[in-house]
């Protein structure tokens, strides 16, 4: 519940299994015994940026018994002299103020998805997978067009093939009228001929005179 500008926590349900509990960046100035109330298993508490400007504000923490890390930053209290040493007095099952323990010694990023690690490794496969199917499709595309170009030389042979077989079937059929007419005399393969041009022989022409 972070930044809703929430005044207090007066309203949270009992939430007996919960172990961290994010109110950074509201304007909570008290009130925290409902945490104790609602929440009692809590182990992480942030409630950095709120309105708590006392050391006494955070005393009902004491009866959270796991609570083990609280996170104050940019809240008034901060500003208190012997503010660290104060928290830890008051709430003696802490283990680390503000992300150092008592020793100064900062806490170690133990959280997986706090530290982002598993979103960035499920995004990188997720990058991986991606690239495997453009490549498969790059594939099928590849093989579309060379099955398509084999497609096109198949039909290119066959027309060529059909245009020589018609071109030999019309060689052949002159090459048979001609031997026709080689067999017939020579008037009549004369005759013949100037039929086929529309005109008539002469010698008919004489014989249509005479008559």
């Amino acid at each position: 519940m972070i930044n809703i500008n929430l005044l207090s926590v007066s309203n949270l349900p009992k939430l007996n299994k919960l172990r961290k509990l994010e109110l950074s960046d509201n304007r909570i100035s008290g009130g925290l015994e409902v945490l104790a109330e609602r929440t009692p298993n809590l182990t992480h508490l942030n409630l950095s940026g709120n309105k708590i400007k006392e050391i006494i504000t955070l005393e009902p923490l004491k009866k959270l018994p796991n609570l083990h890390s609280l996170d104050l930053f940019n809240c008034e209290v901060t500003m208190l002299i012997n503010y660290r040493e104060s928290v830890f007095t008051l709430l003696p099952q802490l283990t680390y103020l503000d992300g150092f323990d008592a020793d100064d010694q900062e806490a170690p990023d133990s959280d997986p998805e706090a530290d982002g690690d598993g979103l960035e490794d499920e995004y990188e496969n997720g990058e991986e997978d991606d690239d495997d199917e453009e490549d498969d499709l790059d594939e099928e595309v590849i093989d579309d067009e060379e099955d398509e170009d084999d497609d096109l030389e198949g039909e290119e042979e066959e027309d060529g093939v059909d245009d020589e077989e018609e071109d030999e079937e019309e060689d052949g059929e002159d090459d048979e009228e001609d031997e026709a007419d080689d067999d017939l005399p020579r008037g009549e393969k004369r005759k013949r001929n100037l039929e086929d041009e529309g005109e008539e022989d002469p010698e008919d022409e004489e014989d249509d005179e005479d008559d």
